[in-house]
């Protein structure tokens, strides 16, 4: 190009800055527009789970993918260098009776992964506190995890410093730039520049947090709740609600992701909980919509579900290359925006 791209991303969640930071180490001339304080968005709710096998084995629509969710997982590394943060490499292991560990094994091997059985001794110093119900589990290394706010601190510190400018405000447009990044979740403001914002839906996920030196070495994965090791205690959780898109915290909802977090730990059951929803946004198929849009300039990089985290990389990687007419890679097509319309499932492009 004969001059530099200037680029407008609106939100500063997991797929706005990383994506913000890909552009600027690019060469582009990028601003960011958001209005919520960093972290005040589903991202800074989150778990920060890169979990591309337990996905693909517990959710559907995301078993096809693992090919793209692992592509995914393994660019994080290199984003682990450049803004200076660790990733939790320990693994999520899944407890429960027989037939869950035996279908969670069987899944991990029908993907073509060599999951790791665990015994109780194993599973007592890797959760320590752990019930005493939990006899076995399976274990996958291929699942890590990082922490969200941290993350996001370092994402923009790293993209300051790449001369991304931040403004406290929403993007209402192209705001004088070439071209504008929608990574904004599930927010409608930019419909009329990006229609294909009409294909997302919201929905609402909730966490509980509480403070406690029992944290386990690694993820918990049972049937009914997940519980996350997290700076000064464990996240458990997680609820999703299609369709609702306020962020109400529902004490009835923290108290079942209590209940769900003490039946796999008992000692938790006096610790202080504090709890947080998020809205998030999701496509029919469970993949975000990433590249360009119908309107010319327009680019989305939106709809991830709760895999924003794990899909960051990949998301800003194939948004920098929509940029520089660089490689999109193997995955673009999958994730096009347009996919929905020539599939005739009614999206509009």
């Amino acid at each position: 190009m004969s001059r530099t791209p200037t680029i407008a991303v609106a939100g500063a969640g997991a797929l706005g800055l990383t994506t913000a930071l890909a552009l600027a180490d690019a060469g582009c001339a990028v601003q960011l527009f958001d209005p919520a304080p960093l972290g005040d968005s589903a991202s800074g709710v989150a778990a920060g789970m890169l979990a591309p096998v337990f996905e693909a084995l517990l959710d559907a629509e995301a078993r096809p993918h693992l090919d793209l969710l692992l592509a995914a997982r393994n660019l994080w590394p290199a984003l682990e260098a450049r803004i200076g943060v660790r990733i939790d490499r320990a693994g999520a292991v899944a407890l429960g009776d027989a037939a869950f560990l035996g279908q969670m094994d069987q899944g991990m091997r029908d993907l073509g992964l060599h999951p790791i059985g665990l015994r109780r001794r194993t599973l007592e110093a890797l959760a320590p506190g752990l019930a005493a119900t939990w006899r076995e589990g399976v274990l996958t290394r291929e699942d890590w995890r990082i922490e969200p706010l941290a993350v996001l601190e370092a994402l923009r510190r790293a993209a300051v410093e790449a001369g991304v400018v931040f403004h406290a405000r929403a993007a209402t447009g192209f705001e004088g730039a070439d071209r504008l990044v929608v990574a904004s979740g599930a927010a409608r403001d930019l419909a009329v520049v990006a229609p294909s914002l009409a294909a997302l839906t919201p929905i609402k996920g909730q966490i509980a947090r509480l403070l406690t030196p029992l944290a386990p070495g690694l993820v918990l994965r049972s049937a009914d709740a997940y519980l996350v090791p997290v700076a000064g205690g464990v996240a458990a959780g997680a609820t999703m609600q299609p369709g609702i898109e306020d962020r109400t915290v529902d004490p009835a909802v923290t108290d079942r992701l209590r209940l769900a977090a003490e039946a796999l730990i008992p000692g938790l059951a006096e610790a202080p909980t504090t709890a947080a929803a998020g809205v998030r946004a999701a496509t029919r198929d469970g993949l975000p919509l990433v590249g360009q849009g119908r309107h010319p300039g327009v680019l989305l990089a939106v709809g991830a579900r709760r895999n924003g985290w794990l899909l960051a990389p990949l998301v800003a990687r194939l948004i920098t290359a929509c940029v520089t007419e660089g490689e999109a890679g193997p995955y673009a097509a999958r994730l096009e925006p347009a996919r929905f319309a020539r599939a005739g499932q009614g999206g509009t492009a």
